[in-house]
């Protein structure tokens, strides 16, 4: 199960709406076949893992490992369940359950009223957080939403003022990298006004190879410049204002909402709207409060520089359990849950 989930991440960012499962087949205690979740429309990795299985005739002798319960039901492929029914695989180990309703036990009924026999729970809670962008879409019908900001050794986010529209960074190269990688993991990244006006920024995938995430930039009353990159439509950007206005171009989309009350809450009613999975908050620090205010966050991902700042705008104030503390050269990266 270890080797389904490191399987498993390889998908991360290219199978949504699908969640990036991992599987392997094994015979005689030794894998003879592994797969990952293809990216969407493509097989599913029980199908990958059965198909990469050399002899075939050994899968009625096998076993089939996977981090999420097969699925039960017709979409895009069709049921891995019914595969493994067919490979006449007779055990079947899996992570945890898929809450979605369509499948929801019915892969693990089908699986066992055809004489297969079925472990479920086998490494349940690092296969739950795994699929966490899944179930939480899922379960409480929004994105997974992941907060991230660099503040210095003192507490500052951003300096009181600054000579020209680029970024001053605190982070150093390694973190930066790394958030490019997380940029191509995840379906979406937000940012407030004021980051936009301060830094002009891309928000797109420059140090790491992957999709770009969609853009979704807050201008309460569209008050940036056309010529900003936001602007580019070189990657699909949702503006959001309280001003209404049409939309022309389908990489450039307008959504209008109430700026006065429960803008977090909102904001992830638009993006569920347009089917977005997970979303990094990247700031400013007033829109990252805000949805820290709400309770609306799921995870936190936070740079200590090792640089100050004699004065400047203070980093949020997060109530979160920390998960792991990871030092990068001269920086911290701590990752916070929200219980």
């Amino acid at each position: 199960m270890r080797r389904c989930l490191e399987l498993a991440k390889n998908g991360i960012g290219t199978t949504r709406p699908n969640p990036s499962v991992g599987a392997v087949v094994v015979y005689n205690d030794k894998i003879i076949g592994e797969g990952f979740t293809s990216p969407y429309g493509g097989p599913h990795a029980e199908v990958n893992a059965i198909r990469s299985v050399k002899d075939q005739g050994l899968l009625a002798k096998s076993t089939i490992y996977v981090t999420l319960e097969p699925c039960s039901h017709f979409g895009k492929t069709p049921p891995c369940s019914d595969l493994i029914v067919s490979k006449n695989i007779p055990n079947v180990v899996i992570g945890t359950i898929d809450t979605h309703s369509v499948v929801a036990g019915k892969g693990i009924e089908k699986l066992k009223s055809n004489g297969c026999n079925v472990v479920v729970g086998v490494l349940e809670e690092e296969c739950k957080k795994h699929h966490k962008r899944f179930f939480t879409v899922q379960n409480k019908k929004r994105p997974f939403v992941i907060l991230k900001w660099a503040e210095t050794s003192n507490g500052f986010v951003a300096p009181k003022s600054k000579e020209n529209q680029s970024p001053v960074w605190i982070s150093n190269e390694y973190a930066k990298q790394l958030v490019h990688k997380w940029r191509a993991e995840e379906h979406a990244i937000l940012v407030g006004t004021n980051t936009v006006l301060a830094d002009n920024p891309k928000l797109n995938v420059r140090s790491w190879t992957g999709q770009n995430p969609v853009r979704i930039v807050l201008d309460r009353t569209l008050k940036l410049s056309s010529d900003l990159s936001i602007y580019d439509k070189t990657v699909k950007t949702i503006i959001v204002s309280q001003v209404e206005q049409e939309n022309t171009n389908e990489n450039l989309v307008y959504e209008r909402i109430n700026f006065e009350s429960d803008v977090p809450k909102q904001l992830l009613e638009v993006l569920s709207k347009h089917k977005i999975q997970s979303v990094i908050i990247e700031g400013g620090s007033v829109t990252l409060q805000s949805f820290i205010d709400d309770n609306l966050w799921d995870e936190a991902r936070v740079f200590i520089g090792n640089n100050n700042f004699e004065d400047g705008i203070k980093a949020p104030t997060l109530n979160g359990k920390l998960e792991k503390e990871e030092q990068l050269t001269n920086n911290i990266l701590r990752t916070y849950l929200n219980d």
